[in-house]
């Protein structure tokens, strides 16, 4: 099995059976969910990210939605690696994704874990705001909470 398919079946895996998928919700005192809705008019997708932050840490994280395979895929993966990181780390995962989804000469690194199955969607510019629509959406929730982002 060579690298692409590799990657290829854990996107449709995650597309398949998405972790984290659903609602958030509070979770007695001091388990404030903030949360952020977002949309790629181009492809469709929408999607909400509920987050639970225990001060600089991500406690948990949710999502749900609909999309198409990429982007369901890359939500799940995303909430997968940065549960249990705080915000500082989430940041640098962040920009290592979006290094590895903008330049075609990235190659993904170790950090990066079964994010790097997304590198392949380099290869179709109009899908890059597919994979990167939870990670806009994550940082909205993480700054703002009950915000809007749109990948116009």
């Amino acid at each position: 099995m060579d690298l692409r398919e590799l990657y290829r079946d854990v996107i449709l895996d995650h597309n398949r059976r998405p972790r984290n998928f659903g609602r958030l919700e509070p979770q007695g005192a001091g388990g404030e969910v903030r949360h952020a809705d977002g949309h790629n008019p181009l492809c469709g997708d929408r999607l909400t990210v509920y987050v639970r932050m225990n001060g600089e840490r991500l406690e948990d994280i949710r999502f749900e939605g609909s999309g198409c395979a990429i982007s369901t895929a890359a939500a799940s993966l995303m909430t997968e690696a940065v549960k249990g990181k705080d915000r500082a780390a989430i940041e640098r995962l962040f920009d290592e994704v979006h290094t590895v989804l903008t330049h075609h000469d990235a190659e993904p690194g170790a950090a990066l874990g079964k994010l790097a199955a997304l590198s392949g969607v380099r290869e179709f510019p109009a899908r890059v705001k597919c994979a990167t629509l939870s990670w806009h959406t994550l940082n909205a929730a993480l700054e703002r909470g009950a915000a809007t982002v749109s990948t116009e």
